[in-house]
């Protein structure tokens, strides 16, 4: 039996961890949200699955986490063998670059410093209250989801000027996660980011016309980066990858503190 801790559950990539995790009734699932009470209805309608344990906790909230880690470790005896940093903020200001997002420079800091919070600091949070059950685990596997575009290579391949507070926020984490490889790899916990590809969860939807304009000169970016891409993939098809990268990486394998796409190659769309 494996344990797993994932957050940002509610939907796309987050539920499709738990969907795919679940279908094994030995594993147990602790799905972190800031709803309960809507995952829990959603989870009992798409999956009902006894295994599943949906808690509440904000990821920037670090006393919500201790109370988390708490009711964690009274299910698993005080163990824990993976975590899944999945939980991440990405505004419609995704859309536009730093040209625009200086017009108004108090909504530019507050919105880096938002997507700093749930994006890098989250996960610092998260990795250092759970880290103790990781540690008495025995997988001791940590990962963060990261994206490529928090590599200056493929920004600079693409000219990607879009994306701008996402994409420092996830270099950050990309960062934070090779210092607790540094701190812990030692112990035997493997903390690696991975880049699970271009997915559609839905989260950049357009509203307007205008909005749909720019998404789609985002992804003519993304196509100038890569020629072959054709658009974002199945939210299944791209958890699916993920997890065979995640059972298959080990620190003796080269795999300790790194970034990585989860097709362990470029491009990573």
């Amino acid at each position: 039996m494996s344990s797993y801790v994932i957050i940002g559950v509610s939907r796309g990539v987050g539920f499709e961890f738990v969907r795919q995790l679940s279908e094994n009734p030995a594993n147990t699932i602790f799905g972190l949200v800031r709803n309960k009470a809507a995952v829990e209805s959603k989870v009992a309608a798409e999956l009902g699955r006894k295994n599943i344990h949906i808690v509440q906790a904000d990821t920037t909230d670090s006393e919500a986490l201790k109370k988390a880690a708490e009711y964690v470790s009274d299910n698993t005896n005080g163990t824990l063998d993976y975590i899944i940093a999945n939980a991440a903020l990405q505004a419609k200001t995704a859309l536009v670059g730093f040209d625009t997002l200086s017009k108004d420079p108090k909504a530019l800091e507050e919105d880096l410093i938002e997507h700093y919070r749930v994006n890098t600091i989250g996960p610092v949070h998260l990795f250092n209250i759970f880290m103790p059950l990781i540690l008495k685990g025995r997988a001791k596997k940590v990962i963060a989801i990261s994206t490529g575009i928090s590599d200056p290579e493929m920004t600079l391949k693409g000219d990607i000027f879009q994306a701008t507070p996402y994409s420092m926020s996830k270099a950050a984490l990309n960062m934070a996660v090779a210092k607790f490889s540094a701190l812990y790899r030692e112990k035997g916990v493997l903390v690696i980011s991975i880049c699970p590809g271009a997915v559609d969860t839905g989260s950049l939807q357009t509203e307007t016309e205008e909005d749909g304009k720019l998404g789609m000169a985002m992804f003519e970016r993304f196509k100038r980066y890569s020629p072959t891409f054709q658009g974002p993939a199945k939210t299944e098809d791209s958890v699916k990858s993920v997890l065979a990268l995640l059972h298959k990486a080990t620190i003796d394998g080269g795999y300790a503190g790194i970034f990585i796409s989860h097709t362990e190659g470029k491009p990573y769309l």
